[in-house]
């Protein structure tokens, strides 16, 4: 199951179980950075979950090996998010260079340690159906949106993968920040952006940081 472009991303986030083998898990994430995977981890706070594993692949075969072995390493997984990475349809005029960095980023972006995802979707309602909404307004809107983005470089990176006919949002938005709080600031200043006031819908944000598989258990 290759991908024609770009990379199929999951997000497993599990909880620890008596059972745990810590060693398969780490023998886990190994194998699969051996298949040519990206798989990065993170401590998480909070009860929803222990730990996060964000793993990017051409192949869904290497992913769902990955996720098996995980839970035969006794981890229990609680959610979990698939996507693929995308160019979007706003992206018109942007530099190849930064093109091919949306379809195959590399992660995770030096200096930022601090993590956090969570999938959003634009509304369908009466006087707010995104979809419905003529493209030259729409993309106005996500301009407008980018220029709130740009105002926390080099303190924040993101990756936003698609996920339409994949889960139960949109996109999955995966976040680095420099520190905590300027996760809460950046999502909290785009919130007031008319894309995101008037039309986005959020799901369950996970937050934590990044830290070495070792290390977490």
């Amino acid at each position: 199951m290759l991908m024609e472009q770009g990379l199929s991303v999951v997000h497993l986030f599990g909880k620890s179980t008596p059972n745990l083998d810590r060693e398969a898990i780490i023998a886990a994430v190994k194998e699969a950075e051996e298949a040519d995977c990206q798989v990065i981890t993170a401590a998480m706070i909070g009860h929803k979950s222990d730990v996060a594993f964000m793993a990017l692949c051409a192949d869904w075969r290497t992913l769902r090996q990955l996720q098996t072995r995980l839970q035969q390493a006794g981890l229990d997984i609680v959610d979990s998010y698939v996507s693929i990475t995308e160019v979007s349809e706003y992206t018109k005029g942007m530099p190849e260079e930064m093109l091919r960095g949306r379809l195959t980023p590399t992660i995770p972006p030096e200096g930022l340690n601090a993590f956090c995802f969570y999938p959003m979707s634009k509304k369908r309602e009466q006087g707010a159906n995104w979809f419905a909404t003529p493209f030259e307004r729409r993309y106005e809107m996500m301009m407008e949106h980018g220029k709130s983005g740009r105002q926390f470089a080099g303190k924040v990176a993101q990756v936003i993968s698609g996920s339409t006919g994949l889960d139960d949002f949109e996109w999955g938005v995966t976040l680095f920040a420099k520190s905590p709080d300027v996760v809460k600031e950046v999502v909290y200043t785009m919130r007031f952006d008319e894309g995101s006031a008037l039309y986005g819908e959020f799901g369950a944000f996970y937050v934590g940081y990044l830290e070495y598989i070792e290390n977490i258990f």
